[in-house]
């Protein structure tokens, strides 16, 4: 196969995986906190423990968990810059958040399972 093709169909496979991922990835940073987290902080924490991530789906993600009654925020001012708007799960989200946990389970189980006997060359 092309090499090009062979890397754009990798790009798209991977964006594709990680529109389904990043709420998931992002609930969870959510749920370990103490306390609300902000954006950026969030993004900082994704980019170091799950790397393939893309960080533009973040806000974006945010904006969709809280529509969907998933998360709630609030502003503060910052001495350092623009007020932070700070995340946390609601009890919906926690639910939620359990629910997506046990069916990636689920589904990366079946998937590994699959996979087992594919070359990854």
């Amino acid at each position: 196969m092309d090499p090009g093709l062979l890397d754009d169909l990798e790009r798209k496979f991977q964006k594709e995986l990680n529109a389904g991922t990043v709420a998931l990835l992002l609930m969870a940073v959510l749920a370990e906190a103490s306390e609300p987290r902000y954006a950026y902080d969030i993004a900082k924490e994704l980019e170091e423990r799950a790397p393939i991530t893309k960080l533009g789906t973040l806000y974006p993600t945010l904006r969709s968990l809280e529509g969907l009654g998933l998360l709630d925020s609030r502003v503060e001012p910052s001495v350092s810059g623009p007020p932070r708007k700070y995340y946390r799960l609601t009890l919906d989200g926690r639910a939620a958040l359990g629910a997506w946990a046990k069916q990636w389970k689920q589904t990366s189980q079946v998937v590994n399972a699959v996979l087992k006997g594919v070359d990854h060359a």
